[in-house]
Parts: C-alpha cells; structure tokens; sequence
C-alpha cells in the first residue's frame, strides 16, 4: 500500500542569536533542509536564500513538503554561513542545526528549539523557529437545487432526471466534477442537498465557466441528454431561497429542428453557499490531541511466555510481535500527544494478588495512574508484567473498548475538537464475547474514538474482518448500525517482512479521514483557531 499524501504542508524558518563566524561584520546565514527516510541517508530537500549579515535571520523563501499522518518524517534544519559563491555547504561556517520529525512541528503549529553542533552541544545561544501553515484551498460549494417542466424523455412513464456538473479546464475540455443521484420519474425533481470542492468546481475562480447539464437515466446506460445551461459562481451564489437563479435548458439539436422551441425545462438553484471545511491539520494545528491507549491479549493461547514458540516469548534481544506493533504504531502517534503518557490495559489474564481473571488490568498493577511515561514506558510495563501474570482467557475486546470509549465520551462534553482516542488492541485471536464488542464498537462510533486491531500468530482472523466494516456496516446485535467505520484490522503477519514502518503506515493511514468525519459531522471546531 502506497502511503496517502494527506497534504502539502509550508515551512517558515526564522532563527535568533547565531554564532558570529564573520570578523568585521555579521554572519551570512542560510538554512538547508534535510530529510531522512525510513533511517536511510540524508538528503537534501532544499535551501533558503542567504540573508546578509544578520545573526536574527527570517527566512523569505518557504520549504514545501509533502505531509503524511501515518509516517515519522525525520526532518533536519542547518544553519551555515555562507562567505563564498560555491554550493558544496562543507567549505562553509556551520552555525547549528536542529532534528526533529514534521509531526512534532505540526502538532505545535510553532516550534522553536536551540540549536546544537554536531557534537550534540549548544550552538551559543542560537535558536531557530519553524512556522507550519497548510498548503490548502478549503472552500466548499454546498447547493440546493431542483428543476422544473422538464421535457419528457421516456415512452412508459416520466423522465428520470439527474445532474452533472462539468468545469473547463485549460485545453478547452469539459471535466465532470460531480453527478447528482438520479429522481425517479419525475418532471419536477428535487435533488438532495450535494457539496463539491471550490477548486473541484470551477479552479476557485469566479468567473469560469461551469456547464451543467440534465439528462433522464435510463438502466441501458443511453442516458439521453434534456437539456443543458452554462454560467459561473459568480451568477450562482446570487441564489437564495427567497430569491432563486434559474436557468432555461436548452437542447440545441431540439432547438434546430423546432420553430417556436422555448426551452426543455428550467433549473433552479436553492441555495449556493461556499463555506470552509476544517481539514485534519486544522484540527491537530488547532490544539486537537490524539490519545493513545494499547490493550494487549495475556490469554493462555499466546502460549507460555517462557517457551520460544509463544508469542509473548522475549527473543534475545527482547522484542516479540508485541512490542513491534506497539513501537511501529507509538512511535508515530507520540508526536501528537503533548503529555506523552500512554494509558496501557492488559486483558484474559489472571492477575496477582488473588490471581482473579481481569479484561482491564493496568499493565503497570496501578489501576488508580495506569499511565506509562512515553512509549518506552509501555514497553518496560510489558517486560516487567509478563512474569507476573498468569495467561488464561476467554477474549474479551468489549471491557477495554467500553473502558477508552468512557474518556471519550467525557471529552465530548467539552464541545470543541479538542481531544481524540486511538484504541490500539494488540490479540492472538478469536474473540470469546463477540456480540458484546460488536455492541461496543457501533456505541463507539459515536464518540471521538478509532480502534485499531493487530492479529499477531497464525491464527484465523475471520470474525476481525468482519469487525473492520470495510465490506459493510457492522451493526450491533439488536440492529443498530455503526454511524462510522472505526475500525482497522491487520494481521501482523502481512508485515513479518516488510520493514517496521509499514505496519504503522497500513493501520493509520484511515486516521486522518475518521477523525475529519467525527468532528465534522458534529460540527465541533478547534480549539484554537489555526488561522489566527
């Protein structure tokens, strides 16, 4: 699977206080981007101009870069100063640099850190600021529209009438940007309120042209055209319910053939309002947290922890399946959560002092602080847990999806897009209480909250799947349906050779767009205005 470019995201640099590397006058500075993937070597991205003599230095050129959600994107900003007209950086002053990843400079809006030398030592007191701003034309077209006498198409019966809209594009073509549903029979239809992008509609500019054109449906796909009208945004959001635009459409080889043809209908446009929608780096620049929560299967078909064939074994170097699934998918979630600490449950264990069966237990032992400081902390909660807890059963999801399904309903009080749950279920298996968790999921669906499920182990999968509404809705067992598909299943062993990042990649790429659908649906703003 190719990652999503969520968005093309702009970098603004400015730095303060630079080393002074110049006698007489001041430093020269520039600022190379760097970026590295996936631990390989650096590589150049791009530069900023050279601004003279200046240690508080604002950069005017700005760094473009593709942003993706469910990838740590390692950055690096180098400072030189520049004293002569050749390229190579290495015959130049190094003032300081600065490493860190684009989710950790978007998840702050504004960051600004000291720089160090290479030997990881402060570079005097130089500092350097990273503004991010979304590369993004948010303007959407929200119509009503409805028609009127439309001439009639069909032998049996009335027309079947739909919409397309269609834009221009610089060769002269004509692009189809959006079909409304088709209405049944009917000379005099009301379609459905429908959105289409601004730029989608007509490239954001006012005065292009915009040909929309009315055909009657019919099931051997030879739509026949009613009629057809053109015009600009310019003229359509004039429209208001009182007072509506109206087009005649027009059939020209009906009008040819006809003496006194008028027109083939008329269609009427409600309502035409262009209004902005918030995009997931609205909400997370806007102040939004991602919380993280891992639950981790300590059932008895795991196998003994001690035998090499279990699936909580420790390999030499102390890692296991587990743990690669909660570091692939931490390492990329920790950026957006300020506090970093990581509430972490184990369930269908036995667990001490009495040795009860428990399908919430903080893997810390400490249910009233279950919180684990960063994902290290998880890792090291795990290690130390696994000797002293028994593995039984049965597989129960339900106790910790109900469990973070609880915070998540308390955040909603708060009425803003301020805070969303990431539920990370980590599991050998086939789950005992299936009904209770299909019950769970379609109540978490409502509130700000996604699950993702690791199946680790050979084991069959089937009723995951069918938790992951992808194919469907998953509905509760007294019927009701999941207002949104929250849930992403994989099996860790479509991973096993493939490197860590591809799991992370896999199960978090959906995020981004769920928690747009949960906050827009609710019409919750963030917390902080990014625009401000």
């Amino acid at each position: 699977m190719a990652a999503q470019c969520v968005t093309k995201v702009e970098l603004t640099i400015s730095c303060t206080n630079l080393l002074d590397k110049d006698v007489g006058s001041k430093s020269d500075p520039l600022c190379v981007l760097l970026q590295n993937s996936s631990g390989q070597q650096w590589y150049e991205v791009d530069r900023t101009e050279r601004v003279k003599n200046s240690l508080n230095p604002r950069f005017a050129k700005k760094f473009l870069i593709d942003y993706y959600f469910e990838l740590v994107q390692k950055l690096k900003f180098g400072i030189y100063d520049i004293d002569n007209k050749t390229y190579d950086l290495s015959d130049d002053d190094f003032l300081g640099e600065l490493e860190c990843t684009l989710g950790q400079i978007v998840s702050s809006r504004t960051l600004t850190k000291p720089l160090v030398l290479k030997n990881g030592k402060p570079a005097g007191k130089g500092s350097i600021t990273i503004t991010a701003e979304e590369v993004k034309d948010n303007r959407v077209v929200v119509f009503e529209v409805e028609a009127r006498k439309l001439d009639n198409k069909d032998f049996f019966g009335k027309s079947d009438p739909y919409l397309e809209f269609h834009k221009q594009t610089g060769d002269g073509n004509w692009v189809m940007v959006h079909r409304t549903e088709v209405i049944k029979n009917n000379l005099n239809p009301v379609w459905r309120p429908f959105k289409i992008s601004l730029n989608s509609l007509c490239y954001s500019d006012m005065d292009k042209s915009i040909k929309v054109e009315c055909y009657d449906y019919d099931g051997d796909g030879s739509h026949d055209l009613i009629g057809s009208f053109q015009t600009t945004m310019s003229k359509l959001k004039e429209a208001s319910r009182s007072s509506p635009v109206e087009f005649e459409c027009i059939n020209e080889k009906k009008r040819q053939k006809k003496k006194n043809y008028k027109n083939s209908g008329i269609v009427s446009v409600k309502h035409c309002e262009i209004i902005v929608e918030c995009t997931f780096l609205d909400y997370i620049m806007g102040g939004c947290q991602l919380n993280f929560t891992v639950g981790i299967d300590f059932t008895g078909s795991n196998g003994d922890p001690r035998s090499p064939d279990s699936l909580h074994y420790l390999s030499p170097n102390g890692v296991n399946e587990y743990l690669t699934a909660i570091w692939s998918v931490g390492m990329v979630i920790q950026d957006y959560d300020t506090d970093k600490m990581f509430p972490a449950f184990g369930f269908g264990a036995q667990i001490p002092p009495s040795f009860q069966v428990s399908h919430e237990f903080p893997i810390n032992f400490n249910p009233s602080n279950p919180f684990c400081n960063g994902i290290q902390g998880i890792v090291d909660a795990y290690r130390a847990c696994l000797p002293q807890v028994k593995l039984y059963g049965p597989t129960n999801f339900s106790p910790i999806i109900n469990h973070v399904a609880r915070f998540a309903a308390a955040a909603t009080q708060q009425q803003t897009a301020s805070q969303y749950f990431i539920l990370l279920i980590i599991t050998d298996g086939v789950i005992t209480d299936l009904d209770q968790t299909r019950a769970a999921i379609v109540n978490a669906s409502k509130l700000p909250m996604s699950i993702i499920i690791v199946g680790v182990g050979g084991a069959d999968f089937d009723a995951m799947e069918f938790l992951d509404g992808d194919d469907g809705v998953l509905r509760s067992p007294s019927g009701e349906p999941a207002v949104r598909d929250i849930v992403q299943f994989v099996p860790f062993r479509k991973f096993q050779n493939s490197p860590k990042e591809a799991l992370a990649q896999c199960v978090l790429a959906e995020v981004p767009q769920q928690v747009v659908n949960y906050f827009s649906t609710y019409k919750l703003q963030p917390p902080k205005n990014p625009a401000a």
